[in-house]
């Protein structure tokens, strides 16, 4: 039978370490919820010990949560090596699993601590059973474990030898600086793990040489018991090993081994950490990226609809995602006939050929063609009476003076019938969007809400050029997005939200 490798999620302290990022309490709450209710990860870390004030209120705020719901043993808090005031502040945040972080190399305690192995190891050995007197459960962290076995690979057996004497419940080791390779990963742990069977050791990955995902494969093979994961792979420097590249590989190339982590949720999950954090996901980010199950070249959209040709085990349904084929210069007539049929519109050969010139001429121009533009376009290039425009933004006047309010008079046709609006915003297009609620709210009709807003302007141009405007609406069903194009960028967040009210 496959084996159960724990995971334990750090997003909320190592991730937290990511330049510019700071999780609120209320944040760090609601993500720990997720992360152990839906996600089902098995262990979360949510903080470090002595941090400030706020970091406290958090973490009294999970583990007063996590004990009212019967999980308070899978809250875990980094601790130091302090004589015991890392223990005082676990009990007074009500936390019950502390990861203590040791010297996992002899270079790291000689000259960072100044002290000897035996003057170490008799400090850490204070502060476990400080904390069992606590009722506090401890696992220990051998920072720069992997330079410590690179290096002095004597002192880590020495330091393991006395820990397997005490009473802790897990021995983790990370590549605190991400050195190593495949191959050393599964050679340092498999001997390890041989040595001390009756122990328990997780491996803590970071990502230096993008090596994370590969370095926790070969973990799993060498026997490691359990793995730490950020979400995104958020973290210090290049950041840890990513959560939904890790589970993929888990479930797809190691047969031997499983995890308890719903995979259904990973794109969730990764998605409310970024806009939490503001810390973007790279759109070729495997598994949770924008672009990975998008088809770009026709001849892959043609060979998916031939017997599924391009398609693997990594399934975006698996993920709570779906297929997606990009509309562009690469476009062959397959993608688009794709997106026709996503829409309900059917060409004939002839039309789906000038469409297609059509695509491509916009493409070369760098401009963004959405599945929500194939309407308009197919209206344009073929004088066709399939799509009817019921939505016309007829005027508006966008005021904007220092010391005042923006405002915005707008006017809009709705079926033939003409209405007028005036509101203040935050900005011109926050009043526009103000004064056109007011009008749907006067035809009884919700509007979707606005999820995201990005405005480009094509690579190689100035600011005189065109700017394209890509707003993503949230629908009834399913997110879309709607493209508009103009010299003034609150024009063409216009042009975009006018083609939104006809698709609706």
């Amino acid at each position: 039978m496959a084996r159960t490798i724990e995971i334990m999620d750090t997003t909320l302290r190592d991730g937290e370490q990511t330049s510019g990022v700071s999780f609120t309490a209320s944040e760090k709450l609601t993500l720990a919820k997720l992360l152990l209710g839906e996600l089902k990860v098995d262990r979360i870390e949510v903080a470090s010990a002595r941090v400030s004030e706020g970091e406290f209120n958090a973490v009294r705020n999970i583990t007063t949560w996590a004990a009212e719901n019967h999980c308070a043993d899978k809250v875990e808090v980094l601790t130091f090596v302090d004589g015991g005031t890392s223990i005082e502040w676990m009990k007074k945040a009500g936390a019950k699993v502390q990861n203590l972080l040791t010297k996992g190399s002899l270079n790291h305690l000689t000259h960072q601590l100044k002290k000897t192995p035996e003057q170490h190891f008799a400090e850490i050995e204070k502060v476990i059973h400080l904390a069992r007197e606590s009722g506090i459960q401890t696992n220990v962290y051998l920072e720069d474990w992997s330079n410590g076995m690179r290096n002095s690979q004597d002192y880590v057996f020495r330091f393991l030898d006395f820990l397997v004497t005490q009473p802790i419940k897990r021995i983790l080791l990370p590549d605190t600086l991400g050195i190593l390779t495949h191959t050393e990963t599964f050679e340092y742990l498999e001997k390890i793990i041989k040595r001390y069977p009756n122990s328990h050791f997780d491996f803590h990955g970071h990502n230096d040489y993008d090596l994370g995902v590969a370095n926790v494969m070969e973990a799993v093979k060498a026997g490691c018991h359990g793995l730490h994961l950020t979400v995104n792979g958020m973290g210090e420097r290049a950041g840890n090993a990513p959560l939904a590249s890790t589970i993929a590989v888990i479930n797809d190339f190691l047969p031997d081994a499983k995890t308890a982590v719903n995979e259904s949720s990973l794109y969730k999950v990764s998605k409310l950490v970024s806009a939490f954090t503001g810390f973007g996901i790279p759109a070729n980010k495997p598994i949770v990226g924008d672009n990975v199950f998008t088809q770009t070249a026709g001849i892959h959209a043609d060979g998916d609809s031939k017997n599924n040709l391009y398609f693997s085990d990594l399934m975006p349904e698996r993920f709570g995602r779906k297929r997606k084929y990009a509309l562009g210069k690469m476009s062959g007539k397959a993608n688009i006939q794709k997106n026709l049929q996503e829409l309900g519109l059917t060409l004939n050969d002839d039309e789906l050929k000038t469409v297609t010139a059509r695509i491509i001429e916009l493409g070369d121009k760098k401009e963004k063609v959405t599945k929500e533009d194939l309407p308009y376009i197919i209206s344009d290039v073929l004088d066709s009476s399939a799509f009817q425009q019921k939505v016309f933004i007829k005027s508006y006047v966008l005021t904007h003076a220092k010391g005042l309010q923006p405002s915005t008079t707008l006017s809009i046709e709705v079926d033939g019938k003409v209405f007028e609006e005036n509101a203040q915003g935050d900005g011109q297009f926050d009043a526009f969007m103000n004064a056109l609620h007011k009008v749907y709210n006067r035809i009884e009709i919700k509007l979707p809400t606005l999820i995201d807003y990005a405005v480009r302007i094509p690579p190689g141009s100035n600011s005189d050029a065109l700017c394209e405007t890509m707003i993503t609406w949230k629908g009834k069903k399913q997110d879309f997005m709607t493209t508009g194009l103009d010299s003034d960028q609150t024009v063409s967040a216009i042009k975009a939200t006018e083609k939104m009210l006809n698709i609706i």
